[in-house]
């Protein structure tokens, strides 16, 4: 570690980090639920291949999902703690975000803390899908 290394890049660094690798493991174990077949999943694996060829709004129609965040309320199935992970992993750069805006503020540095903070809801409102082009 550098001595000129600012704090912010640091901690951005460590919750970054440390949120990827949350990611990760929590894809690696839903990965390894839904393949053992210890908890049951909305569709089987082994019907996965002649699913493939359905665009996903045929997909959803077919086994009754909904869209957006509608996940959250499946996640007692296996393949839906797969949709879990990759949001952790979407929303890994917000966290570090926040994270830092502390920092900022205590320095007064509010420009920067109003940009993380401006990021963060841009992600949020990407996320809810409040906003939609074109679906």
């Amino acid at each position: 570690m550098r001595d000129d290394t600012a704090s912010e890049q640091l901690r951005y660094a460590q919750w970054l980090h440390w949120s990827g690798w949350l990611g990760l493991a929590v894809l690696v174990a839903a990965f390894l639920v839904y393949a053992t077949g210890l908890v049951a999943p909305a569709i089987p694996l082994a019907r996965l291949p002649e699913l493939w060829k359905l665009s996903s709004q045929d997909f959803m129609q077919l086994h009754g999902l909904e869209g957006g965040w509608h996940w959250i309320r499946a996640l007692n199935r296996s393949d839906m703690l797969n949709v879990l992970a990759i949001a952790i992993l979407s929303g890994c750069s917000a966290l570090p975000l926040l994270a830092v805006t502390p920092i900022y503020l205590r320095r007064g540095d509010r420009i920067y803390a109003a940009l993380c903070l401006l990021v963060v809801g841009v992600l949020v409102l990407a996320a809810s899908g409040v906003i939609s082009a074109g679906h």
